[in-house]
Order: C-alpha cells, then structure tokens, then sequence
C-alpha cells in the first residue's frame, strides 16, 4: 500500500474511507504540514441522523485524531430547499422552529464523536442559515449565479436522475447545488476551511465549491468523497425491516442499534470494523481472521465498539448483557425494548398484530399480520400463528411483561401501566 505524508490521509485509504479526491498528492501535503479545516454539511430533515451519515461522521473524527480542526455545517438554510441528490421526490418543507429543534437534537450526535471547543483542533458547528437567510436575492444572482451555466447543472446526476425517471424538478431544488457551493466559499472566508468532504453522491456539489472558490475568491479548495457502502450481500447500509437505523436513542435504541451491528453478514466483519470502529488496524486484522463460530465473537466486539462510540460505554455493556440474557441464557431481559400499554387496554385484549406493529416489531399492521401468517412471530417465546389472536393480562410472565418476538432476533417488551 502507498505511504503518505499525512497521518489522515494514510488514515482514510487505510481503513476504507477514500472514494474519490481532487487533487489527493497535494491535499496530502497540506495536511502534512500543519493543522487544516475540512467541513462535512448535514441538512436537518430530521430530529436524528441515521447510519447512513456515519462515514461521513467517523471521517470527521478521524480528521480531528490526526491533528486537524473539522467543522459540522448545518443547514438551517439548505434545509428549506432540498439536496435532489439521490432523491426521487421533492422534500417535505419543514419551519425555522422544526429545523431549529433538530439541529439541536442532532448536534447530541456529534458530540459523541469529536471534541467541541475553542481549541485549535477543536471541532465548531456552524449553520448556513446564517448567511444564507440574509442574502439578497437580485445581488446573488449576479455575483455567484453568473459562475453556473444551465448546460453543466444539466448534466449532475443529482438533475439527470429526476429528469430521467420524469420525476418534478422544482426550482427550489434547482438552487441547491449553487447554493452548496456557496456554503464552500463562505466556510473558507470565514474559518480557513480548505476541505470539502462527503458522500459520492455530492461529488458534483463539492466541484461545483471548488469551482466556486477559484472564480470569485481565488483559493484552492479540496473534495474528498467516500463510496457508496453496502453490505456484502448487495443491500444499502443501513436499511432493515423496521426502517432507518437512526443515531439518536430516542428514535433507536442502544439495544436495537448494537443487534444492528451483531447481525452484521460475516464478509462485512474486517471492513466494518475499519470503517465505523476507532479499534486498531492489528487487532481488527486478527478479528478478520476468525472463521466459523468464532466470527461471531468478532461480531460482537464490533457490536461494543459502534455501541460504544455513539451511546457510551455503559450502554454498549448493558446492551450486550441483555443480548447474553435473551439469547444465550434464554430470559427475559430488562434491557429489551419496552412499550408501555395502559392496564386497561390490556385487560380488554389488543390484538397481536396491533401489538407488534405499536412495539415497532413491525412497521405495519399488515406486516405483522404477515409475519403471524408465516409463523415469525412469538409471544413470551411461544410460536403464534392465529391473525386475530389477542394479548391481555393473562399473557403477562413472572417479570410482569410480555415478551414479543419477530424472528429469532428482534424482541421487545410490552408493560403494563
């Protein structure tokens, strides 16, 4: 492998994490030479982040590691357009309060992962809203939109897959990538920022920045994509039966989220290990190594180790702890997902397949029903095939709880209050 002159570069293409870079030799040695900033943006869509933002996040860790200052841009502002990148549809536009909330949810995230602070390396959080909102739209035009031509925005997949599928393009949407590229110029005025780095999907956005910078404020700028990750069967990270694997425990457990990784397919162990991991690149190669049964043990120290690095250590240990109870000592464990159900409406009877949707087991009722149907579903682990069977109070253990299971893997708890 080649030797580079920086410890983040080296970094990047050692674990996984290089897809793509403008100019990578000259990049390196600026990041050699002393402290650089790199940004990565995050629209605030959502309360949380999910697992498909966690490259991009672990490679701002890494960058803050090797000795640099990273930036998380939020955008306030882009939020209120919509990146088309990848999108079939126009997005749900949201309030300044809703936005407001999530970023503030979300920045719980980050901190989780990199260091905030007034230091030199210390990691900032910045919003675009703050330049965004006040730019006056006739003077934009004329002094940043005059850099884009029509023919070129034409041809980023993030336009040609809407107007291929014949899918609405707003111009709302249409502004985006100008906008991103904006953001760019603006972090290198305002805090030296150097460095773009993202998802392969915003390679256009990120040479759009560059572009950008070199035009109207004569700097050199960089992009650094990451690939597409997926698993080794062919399937996008981070999708499941249940939806989106989110970042923050209210919208995913630490339990659910360390099941997540322990049911990793066993081809993906080494490479997740590099990518969402800060473990050391002997003991994952030892890790790697391991055949048979014994991978599951390499499972489950990936499981501890994301666990860990998002939730903390107390909650990766009690996740495990309750892994162990439920399914190698075969008990019910406290630390499963609960749903708490009114007394009262257990006492009525509520039907199973209502219960398990409502438990999150399912993301439906007829997919419970389904799952019922075709023999996946359990209650305090017996086998339940009847749709219209109902859970009342006569179902409850000696732990004063309902045991619900979907397959061999996915459980949660029903209480009563």
């Amino acid at each position: 492998m080649t030797s580079y002159k920086s410890e983040f570069v080296q970094t990047l293409v050692e674990r996984g994490y290089l897809h793509q870079c403008t100019d990578l030799d000259a990049l390196d040695g600026r990041a050699a030479a002393g402290p650089v900033t790199a940004y990565v943006g995050y629209d605030a869509t959502a309360p949380s982040l999910h697992i498909g933002n966690l490259v991009s996040i672990m490679m701002l860790h890494w960058f803050q590691q090797s000795g640099h200052r990273p930036i998380v841009l939020m955008g306030g502002g882009t939020t209120k357009v919509g990146d088309p990148s990848g999108k079939d549809e126009s997005r749900k536009l949201l309030t300044n309060d809703q936005i407001d909330e999530n970023i503030a949810s979300i920045r719980q995230t980050f901190s989780s992962f990199l260091s905030f602070g007034d230091g030199d390396t210390d990691a900032i959080m910045v919003n675009n809203a703050d330049w965004l909102d006040t730019l006056e739209y006739i003077p934009f035009l004329r002094d940043v939109g005059r850099h884009f031509t029509i023919n070129r925005m034409l041809t980023f997949d993030s336009v040609k897959l809407r107007l291929d599928r014949e899918q609405p393009l707003t111009f709302l949407e249409f502004n985006y990538m100008i906008l991103q590229a904006y953001d760019f110029v603006e972090l290198a005025k305002r805090h030296d920022c150097i460095l773009q780095m993202g998802g392969s999907d915003q390679w256009g956005n990120i040479v759009n920045g560059i572009d950008l910078g070199r035009r109207i404020a004569e700097r050199e700028l960089y992009g650094l994509t990451t690939p597409l990750i997926t698993t080794a069967s062919g399937a996008k990270m981070g999708k499941t039966a249940e939806g989106a694997v989110w970042l923050r425990p209210e919208r995913f457990s630490p339990y659910d989220y360390w099941q997540f990784w322990r049911n990793t397919e066993d081809a993906d162990v080494g490479r997740f290990l590099k990518l969402f991991t800060n473990l050391p690149l002997e003991e994952i190669a030892r890790l790697e190594a391991l055949e048979g049964a014994e991978i599951n043990d390499a499972k489950k120290v990936l499981a501890n180790a994301a666990t860990a690095l998002l939730h903390g250590e107390t909650a990766a240990r009690e996740a495990a702890e309750t892994a162990e109870k439920t399914f190698e000592a075969g008990v019910t464990a406290d630390g499963l997902p609960t749903t708490e159900v009114p007394r009262a409406e257990l006492e009525a009877g509520i039907a199973l397949f209502a219960l398990m949707a409502r438990s999150g087991l399912a993301a439906s009722n007829s997919e419970a029903r389904r799952l019922i149907k075709g023999g996946g579903a359990r209650v305090n682990d017996e086998p339940i095939r009847e749709e219209t069977f109902e859970i009342d109070l006569s179902a409850l253990n000696d732990d004063n709880v309902v045991k619900l299971s979907a397959g061999k893997k996915r459980h949660a708890l029903v209480r009563p209050v």
